[in-house]
């Protein structure tokens, strides 16, 4: 902070890394545009810290990118809690193939993300402002979920679980205790309707250390029962004032 006006004193993005280009391939200058503008307007929105700056290659663009590796082709997906766009952007910008929503409750994040998403043209991402519990029936079931973050595993469960389709997955980016985090987690995932978990570690050759997923796959009714019940019970609701509309 500087001593005068305690706004945070603003750092250039560093050089980005060979690695960086070489994954980031023909987005990488979008991926240079939106590092610059997390070290510019992030930093000033409060959406990071400005010490992050030095180490938002490795650290957050980087660390976000690799989760790619375990994404299937051409799928859905819905970053929960997405902040300032991490995982979701950096995952937009190598997969083209993915349709992402990047949902978050903050205006002056969502605000951001807006901007940034039709600054570097990413034509497959939308920005929802919401919580995940309050687009429930309203947002189309996505294939997967992703969040950095965002909370521990069984509330962020809680949030993310019910969002996807039946046997779809949620893809958590954790650190070291994630292992432990999953064992503590594994009664409310179970009663979420999560039948398969797992930790992977990804990014081998482009970051060190790895990045840490935590994945956790559904079966026929993601969230459970309650959720189920739920999940119908807003989807009724659109339709009957979509219906109201249009009349």
């Amino acid at each position: 902070m500087t001593e005068q006006s305690g706004t945070p004193r603003l750092q250039e993005l560093p050089a980005a890394p060979e690695v960086a280009r070489e994954f980031f391939g023909e987005s990488f200058g979008e991926a240079q545009r939106y590092g610059e503008l997390l070290a510019e307007a992030g930093v000033k929105r409060g959406l990071i810290g400005p010490r992050e700056v030095p180490r938002l290659w490795e650290r957050h663009l980087l660390n976000c990118a690799v989760l790619s590796e375990v994404v299937p082709e051409g799928v859905t997906v819905c970053d929960v809690g997405s902040g300032a766009g991490l995982p979701g952007i950096p995952l937009a910008l190598v997969r083209p193939d993915l349709q992402i929503t990047l949902l978050e409750p903050l205006l002056r994040r969502t605000t951001f993300l807006r901007e940034v998403v039709e600054l570097l043209g990413l034509d497959h991402v939308t920005v929802v402002r919401g919580r995940a519990e309050e687009v429930l029936g309203s947002l189309e079931p996505v294939h997967v979920v992703t969040a950095r973050a965002v909370a521990p595993l069984d509330r962020l469960a809680g949030w993310g679980v019910p969002l996807l389709r039946p046997y779809g997955e949620m893809l958590a980016i954790k650190g070291d205790t994630a292992e432990e985090e999953l064992l503590g987690a594994r009664a409310a995932l179970q009663k979420l309707g999560v039948v398969e978990t797992s930790v992977v570690q990804v990014g081998d050759g482009v970051v060190d250390p790895l990045s840490t997923v935590v994945r956790a796959e559904v079966g026929e009714s993601p969230g459970g029962v309650r959720f189920a019940a739920k999940r119908a019970k807003a989807a009724r609701v659109g339709r009957a004032t979509r219906r109201r509309r249009t009349r």
